[in-house]
């Protein structure tokens, strides 16, 4: 047998992102507030001498149940793109052959920043075939060079810097795409309280509204970095990183509710009628506050904040799930931890 090199890596995704659309470089500078929970995306790479030529790369997307070469020519990225660019960005010795295998439990395309956990969880295992180590902040900007320097995609940086570094962030962006990270030290009975009452409902269908974001970032850009709606959304992150060092969870929760009303106002539809639903149960729960995640748009999903019950939240999310099949709530905890990757000798 081959001795192998097994490599782990896990990253978080982000949810209630509050001041989202600020970190953009149609906003040139911004202020966002999100934090970092379970379920991980995983990347475990078995690595060993190259023995063929051929099928040196194998991608094993899990998820989709797609394993395949990794195409030689970008011309063939078309299966996963992302995974496809990554491992070209990385520069994997050649003296190596690999089987990389990319699994998540959150749905794909949720709104919670899963593709930049992909490719941070990605990029930190792949970071171990190599001299040197990353760190936190510089594998959150190769995610992000990745997806738009060689994939040309509309991407901000606060998604890839939450899967990086984990916990509860203020992050602010001096200039596009530069940004500074301030994670949030709250004692342990306020994070606890925090993931108790946190709740992320995904509405049943991928987050899909490309054409949508292209009309606001078009509106955005004529309007300038410094117009009301994107003040706005800034002064959210500002309101949450506050409300959560005084451990006041109805001025979060205002804070949510205020920045999902500021993305309806950048365009109604990108706060659909499937999540306005949703809110309107949680607030019959007595729900603190709700959140668009991401961008906003058809699909995608929800954060919730609960109000000191236990009982209510519990009836509040069975009653969501019971409004509708496609609404599903999945369970999430506070990632202590930001991308964390290791090796063992493989077995």
């Amino acid at each position: 047998m081959i001795p192998k090199r097994l490599i782990n890596s896990l990253a978080p995704i982000r949810i209630c992102d509050n001041g989202g659309w600020t970190d953009t470089w149609f906003a040139e500078h911004g202020q966002v507030f999100n934090i970092g929970v379970s379920p991980y995306v995983e990347v475990q790479i078995e690595a060993g001498p190259l023995e063929n030529q051929s099928d040196r790369i194998i991608i094993h997307a899990e998820n989709y149940g797609d394993r395949y070469p990794m195409p030689a020519e970008k011309s063939k990225w078309n299966r996963h793109p992302l995974l496809e660019a990554t491992i070209e960005r990385m520069r994997v010795p050649e003296s190596l052959a690999l089987q990389v295998t990319i699994f998540s439990q959150a749905p794909a395309a949720a709104s919670t920043g899963t593709s930049a956990a992909v490719t941070v969880a990605l990029i930190g295992a792949l970071d171990h075939l190599t001299p040197g180590r990353l760190t936190p902040h510089e594998v959150a900007y190769t995610a992000h060079s990745v997806e738009v320097d060689m994939l040309k995609n509309q991407s901000g940086i606060q998604d890839q810097l939450c899967s990086a570094y984990g916990g509860i962030n203020f992050i602010e962006m001096h200039h596009y795409p530069h940004a500074s990270v301030s994670q949030i030290q709250v004692p342990d009975s306020v994070w606890w309280e925090l993931e108790r009452r946190l709740a992320l409902i995904y509405l049943g269908k991928p987050h899909s509204s490309s054409e949508l974001h292209r009309k606001v970032i078009q509106r955005l850009e004529a309007a300038g970095p410094d117009c009301q709606e994107i003040a706005d959304l800034r002064g959210t992150a500002v309101k949450s990183r506050d409300a959560l060092y005084a451990g006041d969870f109805a001025a979060l929760g205002q804070a949510m509710i205020e920045n999902t009303e500021a993305q309806s106002r950048l365009h109604p539809d990108l706060v659909s009628a499937q999540a306005r639903r949703v809110f309107e149960i949680a607030q019959a729960h007595g729900a603190l506050g709700w959140k668009v995640n991401g961008a906003g748009g058809e699909g995608g999903s929800i954060t919730l904040l609960s109000n000191s019950l236990s009982s209510a939240k519990r009836l509040m999310l069975r009653e969501i799930e019971q409004e509708n099949d496609a609404f599903r709530n999945i369970p999430v905890s506070l990632s202590q931890y930001g991308l964390r990757t290791w090796e063992l000798d493989g077995e």
